[in-house]
């Protein structure tokens, strides 16, 4: 019987040091598609981009897409996913850096909303809608946006002194279901669009406020 070719990165058989360097190797492989996918795709799109160009891009073979992702729209929606809990992490920093309440919704407005990952993200959740096998991905991106967002907004208040009038984590799904819908806006209506749209819907969700016991420290930040 033929002894079967050993598929890239499998570790069978070989010395420890040997399957660790293996392993590294191929996450580095893999971050590097995701890197040249995310590229490609946020500029030209899923359907004008072919995996040649995305190999090419990453210095890898067509087939390496394959055996990492399984096809080009998984790769779109993993990168995709990747980007936005990036695009997160830059939501948290720039609200960190506001003083005031209206300053705090302005900021994490206007990075939320110019970032292209959350508009790929919409592309990911419906291209998932339509093949399944895409969708534990897309729920467990949303599952980290939204626990990354509660944290963020729970330090936020106590770093502040402001009170909401629900908890953390509920901000957070709001924040996130109203962002990802004005994000959505925006593309449709393009130059049409108002920017103080995005605004005034973020601030009816966080509806921001002093901490009654908050005191001089709080009110300061009105």
């Amino acid at each position: 019987m033929p002894i079967p070719a050993r598929a890239p990165d499998d570790d069978r058989s070989v010395p420890r040091h040997a399957a660790r360097a293996t392993r590294e190797a191929g996450r580095q492989r893999r971050s590097q598609l995701l890197d040249a996918a995310g590229e490609l795709f946020t500029t030209r799109g899923l359907a004008d981009v072919s995996l040649t160009e995305i190999a090419d891009c990453a210095n890898a073979f067509p087939s390496q897409i394959t055996y990492y992702f399984g096809s080009k729209e998984a790769l779109f929606v993993e990168a995709a996913c990747r980007d936005v809990l990036r695009a997160g992490t830059e939501v948290e920093r720039a609200g960190a850096r506001a003083r005031t309440r209206q300053t705090y919704v302005r900021a994490i407005v206007e990075s939320a909303t110019h970032s292209p990952a959350l508009l790929r993200f919409i592309e990911a959740m419906l291209l998932a809608s339509r093949r399944p096998e895409l969708a534990p991905l897309v729920e467990r991106t949303l599952e980290r946006l939204h626990d990354e967002g509660a944290r963020a907004v729970e330090e936020t208040l106590a770093r502040r002194g402001w009170a909401l009038v629900t908890t953390p984590a509920v901000e957070a799904r709001a924040f996130w279901a109203t962002v990802l819908g004005v994000v959505l806006q925006r593309s449709a209506l393009g130059p049409a669009f108002d920017p103080a749209t995005a605004e005034a819907a973020i601030l009816l969700v966080l509806n921001l406020h002093p901490d009654q016991h908050g005191g001089a420290a709080a009110a300061a930040q009105r």
